[in-house]
C-alpha cells in the first residue's frame, strides 16, 4: 500500500537529507528537451533496468472474491511494477505513440512530484505560526500549487515539458532550504507518522465507500434491462400456448450434437452467448442450447427466442424449478454464515455441479457462464483427448512467477483437512468456458464429493464463498489444462492485467468476469466493443426500452 511507502519514509528519513544534496546535483543533468534520443536515455535511468533484469516495485495481487464465472483480483500496490501499463494508458496514448522506456521516465517523475507534495506539506505544517522563517513558508505553498498543477496535467497528458522539470527542479531546492531550516529529525519523524496514520484512516473510508458502491452499480439491475424483461413478458402471456413452443425440441436430447449449457437470469446476456457461438460455428445446425433460469425469468427467455429463434441451432429454456433429478433441499442447500451475496448464494451458480443429474442423456456438455463471448469455432473440443479427466479448462497461471494464481490462496490451508487433501501450489483453473465428460464425472461419483465438501464448509471455515474455491477441489486432480488462447478472462476488471490486441483477437472465448460487465454502463469500453457485436440494436424490445450502444 501506498501507506507503507509513507512509513519506510520515515524510517530513511536521515538518509534521505544526507544524500539530497547529491541528487540535486543529478538532477541537473536530465535532459532538458523532448528529443527522442534523450528522453529515451532518461527512460532508461528512470525506469530502474540493470543488466541482467529490471527492478521496481512489486505488484501482489490477491485474490479477493470469485465472480462465479472467473477470478476477480485486488490490488495492493499503488505503484505498479515496470511490466504493468493500464488499460486506460494504453487506450488514451497507445502502445505505439508512448514508448515503453518513456512511459517508465515520465511516471517515475510522477512518484517523485507526489514525493515532493508530501514532503512539502510536512515542513509547511512544521513550521511555527508567526515564523522567522515566513518567506520560506510562502515559498513552499507556492511551490505546492506549481507542483500540484504540475501533477495534473502530467498525469492527464503524460507529458513533461522543460520548464516542468525545472519546476521539479526548483521545488527540490526549497525542500533543501526547509531541510536546513527545520533539521529536527525526530520531530518531522513524528509528523510524518501523524500524516500518515491520517491518510490511512481517510483511505480506508474512501476504498470501503468506492468498494460498496461499484457492488450496488454491478447488481442493480439497469432501468432499460427492467423495461425490457417487463415487455417480454407482457409479450409471452399475449402468446396462445401453441406458439409458446420452440421449434426442433425433438433434438435436444441427441447425443451425437454438441451440447451447450448456461445457467442465466440474464435474457440479453444469453442473447449475446447464443448469438456469438452460432455465428462463429463452422456446424451451427449441430448445436443444441440448454438455457436454465429461474422461474421468475423463464417467460422473459422464452419470450425472446421464441421471437428470435437462434436458426438453425436448437435451443431449449427450462425453469430450475422443473428439473426432476435435483435433490429436494437444492434451493435452500447454499446458504453460509455471514454471505449474503447473491452471486455466491444463488441456486443457479451451483447447477453447474449437477450436470450428470440435469443432462442423463448427455456424455459431454460445453458450460458457458453467460458474461462471454464467442469469437470462434468450438466444435474442435469435443475432439480434445481429455485423458480420462472430468473438467477441460484454461489455468490462469502464467510465468511472472507470482502466487496470485495458486489455489492457497482461495482455499484455508490452515485447516488440516485442506493441506492434507490439497497441493497449495497447484494452479488456479477458471470458470467460465469448461467442457465437461460426463461420463468420467459419474464413474467418479463427483457429484457426491461436492456435497461432502459442501457440508464441511459449512462446518469450517474453508473458503471465502463463491463456486471457484469448491469448484478447485471437487475437480482436483481431474481437470486437463486447455491452451490459454481458448478462453481470455478479467474483461470485467480495468486492473486486472493489461490485454492486447493479439490477445483479443486470438481468443476463442472473451470472458467479463468482474464487476464492469459489458450490458451495464461502467463496462470497459475498449472490451465492450466485441460483446455489443452480436447484439441487434434495432430490435423493437430494444429501442422501446432505450437499450442502445
Amino acid at each position: 500500500m501506498r501507506q507503507s511507502v509513507l512509513l519506510r519514509r520515515v524510517l530513511l528519513l536521515g538518509l534521505f537529507f544526507v544524500v539530497l544534496p547529491f541528487f540535486l546535483i543529478m538532477m541537473l543533468n536530465l535532459p532538458s528537451t523532448n528529443s527522442k534520443s534523450e528522453w529515451d536515455e532518461f527512460g532508461r535511468e528512470s525506469s530502474g533496468l540493470v543488466k541482467n533484469g529490471h527492478t521496481g516495485d512489486s505488484h501482489k495481487l490477491n485474490v479477493i472474491e470469485e465472480d462465479t464465472e472467473g477470478i476477480v483480483y485486488k490490488e495492493e500496490t499503488l505503484r505498479t511494477p515496470d511490466w504493468y501499463l493500464t488499460v486506460e494508458h494504453t487506450e488514451k496514448f497507445g502502445i505505439n505513440k508512448v514508448s515503453v522506456e518513456v512511459y517508465k521516465g515520465i511516471r517515475e517523475k510522477i512518484w517523485e512530484m507526489e514525493d515532493q507534495l508530501i514532503m512539502a506539506r510536512a515542513y509547511l505544517q512544521f513550521a511555527p505560526p508567526n515564523s522567522s522563517n515566513s518567506h520560506l513558508v510562502k515559498e513552499l505553498k507556492l511551490r505546492i500549487k506549481e507542483i500540484q498543477r504540475l501533477l495534473a496535467h502530467t498525469t492527464a497528458n503524460y507529458h513533461l515539458s522543460r520548464s516542468a522539470l525545472q519546476k521539479i527542479r526548483q521545488m527540490e531546492a526549497t525542500l533543501f532550504r526547509a531541510q536546513a531550516a527545520y533539521p529536527d529529525c525526530s520531530a518531522m519523524a513524528s509528523k510524518l507518522r501523524a500524516m500518515t496514520s491520517n491518510t490511512e484512516e481517510q483511505l480506508r473510508a474512501q476504498q470501503k465507500q468506492a468498494s460498496y458502491l461499484t457492488q450496488v452499480v454491478a447488481r442493480t439491475m439497469p432501468k432499460g434491462l427492467h423495461c425490457f424483461s417487463l415487455s417480454l413478458i407482457s409479450e409471452y402471456f399475449r402468446m396462445d400456448a401453441e406458439k409458446r413452443v420452440l421449434p426442433r425440441g425433438h433434438l435436444v436430447e441427441d447425443p451425437d450434437l454438441y451440447h451447450y449449457a448456461v445457467f442465466s437470469d440474464n435474457v440479453l446476456a444469453c442473447s449475446v452467448v447464443v448469438n456469438s457461438t452460432i455465428c462463429n460455428s463452422k456446424e451451427p445446425d449441430k448445436i443444441v442450447f440448454h438455457i436454465i433460469t429461474d422461474s421468475q425469468n423463464f417467460p422473459t427467455m422464452s419470450a425472446w427466442f421464441l421471437l428470435n429463434p437462434p436458426t438453425p441451432a436448437t435451443i431449449q429454456i427450462e425453469a430450475i424449478e422443473n428439473l426432476k433429478n435435483l435433490p429436494s433441499n437444492f434451493s435452500s442447500s447454499f446458504k453460509f454464515h455471514g454471505i449474503q451475496d447473491l452471486r455466491f448464494t444463488s441456486p443457479l451458480n451451483y447447477l453447474r455441479f449437477y450436470l450428470p443429474q440435469i443432462f442423463p442423456f448427455l456424455s459431454k456438455v460445453l458450460l458457458l457462464d453467460h458474461d462471454v463471448v464467442v469469437r470462434k469455432d468450438l466444435g474442435e473440443l469435443w475432439q480434445v483427448d481429455m485423458e480420462g479427466n472430468v473438467n477441460l479448462a484454461v489455468e490462469a497461471c502464467d510465468n511472472t512467477g507470482y502466487s496470485f494464481n495458486r489455489i492457497k490462496t482461495i482455499l484455508n490451508f490452515s485447516e488440516p483437512v485442506m493441506a492434507s487433501n490439497f497441493d497449495g501450489d497447484t494452479c488456479i483453473w477458471a470458470f467460465g468456458m469448461n467442457l465437461f465428460n460426463l461420463d468420467e464425472w459419474r464413474r467418479h461419483d463427483l457429484t457426491d464429493s461436492f456435497h461432502k465438501w459442501l457440508q464441511l464448509g459449512k462446518e469450517r471455515q474453508l473458503w471465502s464463498g463463491g463456486t471457484l474455491p469448491i469448484g478447485q477441489m471437487v475437480f482436483y486432480n481431474h481437470t486437463i489444462a486447455l491452451d490459454r488462447s481458448w478462453h481470455l478472462f478479467g474483461l470485467g476488471q480495468p486492473n486486472f492485467r493489461l490485454v492486447s490486441e493479439h490477445e483479443l483477437e486470438k481468443a476463442a472465448v472473451l470472458h467479463y468476469n468482474g464487476n464492469r460487465k459489458p450490458w451495464l454502463e461502467i463496462s470497459i469500453p475498449r472490451y465492450k466493443v466485441y460483446w455489443k457485436k452480436y447484439l441487434n440494436y434495432n430490435n423493437s424490445f430494444l429501442l422501446r426500452c432505450n437499450i442502445h450502444e
